[in-house]
């Protein structure tokens, strides 16, 4: 094993959160320096949870709206990686100059982890979410620096927690929604694993300037594969309802 000094110096951005917490801690797991950004608010309550929670991190006072907090943030680094949620996407537009500016990050991971952009078609139903990530891709590689793009698909405590029935808090036991033909395939995973992942991607040449995808076998499934597990789970057969893809748009459309 490396010992540390040989280890790459990693600036989390977004720490606080959920998959910006399992990012600090599996940079520390990994024997990785480990600094995370933590917005000023949070340090008025040192015992916070949030701040526990990033316990034998480096704690790095700033915000993607304080430039000057970013530029030094950045400059005590080798790798950066951002969890902020898809919806701040465009807010990585300083982080990006200030790790241009710095010029000592070998390595940027965005805040992607989710479906790959370039090869979503999703109607104009996203609120513009996959444009503002693919317009920071752009803007990565229009200033040359050097990235990972991490795609892990679905985050599983967002659909499996309900068997994919939106409006569920949890897994339905007498009738369920099967939305197509229920053939179609998903990837389902965990954030402990996408930032335990995450984290071997930032040494490895074999992953800069590319795109991870995070497949692992044993995630994927169809929603015929959730029920059938589910209902042997209860022992009990549900009432399937099967709604096709124009009903689906339909009922989309009609909610917006």
């Amino acid at each position: 094993m490396c010992d540390e000094a040989a280890r790459s110096r990693v600036l989390v951005v977004g720490a606080t959160g959920r998959l910006g917490g399992s990012l600090v801690r599996a940079s520390l797991a990994a024997g990785h320096p480990t600094f995370a950004l933590v917005r000023p608010h949070h340090f008025a309550v040192p015992d916070s949870t949030p701040l526990r929670s990033l316990a034998g991190a480096t704690l790095v006072k700033g915000s993607l709206e304080d430039y000057p907090s970013l530029l030094e943030a950045v400059g005590q680094v080798d790798v950066v990686v951002c969890a902020v949620p898809t919806k701040q996407a465009l807010e990585q537009k300083p982080l990006i100059r200030a790790i241009k500016e710095a010029g000592c990050v070998k390595r940027f991971i965005p805040a992607e982890f989710g479906l790959d952009p370039t090869k979503v078609q999703i109607r104009g139903m996203d609120h513009g979410f996959y444009e503002k990530k693919i317009e920071i891709r752009h803007l990565i590689e229009s200033e040359g620096i050097p990235h990972t793009y991490v795609c892990c698909n679905f985050l599983m405590r967002y659909l499996l927690p309900s068997l994919v029935q939106p409006g569920l808090d949890a897994p339905p036991r007498d009738e369920v929604k099967i939305f197509g033909d229920g053939n179609t395939r998903g990837v389902f995973v965990e954030e402990t694993d996408v930032a335990k992942f995450t984290i071997c991607t930032i040494d490895d040449p074999r992953t800069l300037n590319n795109t991870l995808y995070l497949r692992p076998l044993g995630n994927v499934y169809s929603m015929n594969e959730l029920v059938d597990l589910w209902e042997k789970k209860i022992n009990k057969f549900l009432n399937k309802i099967y709604i096709t893809e124009e009903q689906l748009l339909k009922n989309i459309e009609g909610k917006r």
